[in-house]
């Protein structure tokens, strides 16, 4: 597995992978009606604009293909005055799941961040995501809780906190 920084062509194989693992991950929990009109074209176009501002790492596969990804940067909201950074997010295809890409790419992330003198971060996650174990395996604490909507649909987000990303190895 190659983890690297991602470039403007990456675009289409970024969206792909946000798609169908929002399909394979959220069906279930997430609306169909919104799952259902997700699609790579829009989300090409939201990961160029991305790509401009955004500091995203890819996962290939042995083929070159992109199976993975994550973004960071600042914390967004600036509420969370000991969490000075964020993992925006992290998508991985199903068939790649569970084999020790997460990790990869999530210490990528923290890499990032300290390179940049940022030592904190926190990830949103929604509650019912299978994930939430991964991240508190990873040393996460739960800091935070939100309600969102999603085509009609109240949902739950946790914020996973880390004062210290250091401990993530």
């Amino acid at each position: 597995m190659n983890i690297r920084k991602a470039t403007f062509s990456d675009a289409r194989g970024i969206a792909q992978v946000h798609v169908d693992s929002w399909i394979t991950t959220y069906r279930g929990i997430v609306p169909d009606e919104y799952l259902n009109q997700l699609t790579y074209d829009a989300r090409e176009q939201l990961w160029k604009n991305n790509l401009e501002n955004s500091n995203i790492f890819v996962a290939e596969n042995e083929k070159g293909k992109i199976v993975g990804f994550a973004d960071n940067g600042k914390e967004r909201t600036g509420e969370y005055k000991k969490l000075e950074g964020e993992v925006y997010s992290i998508y991985i295809l199903k068939d790649y799941q569970s084999h020790g890409l997460g990790r990869l790419l999530l210490k990528e992330a923290v890499n990032d961040l300290l390179n940049k003198g940022i030592n904190s971060m926190l990830i949103w996650v929604l509650k019912d995501n299978r994930s939430c174990g991964f991240y508190e395996k990873m040393g996460g604490k739960v800091v935070d809780s939100k309600s969102l909507e999603i085509s009609g649909k109240r949902l739950i987000e946790v914020a996973y906190g880390w004062e210290d990303i250091g401990i993530i190895k």
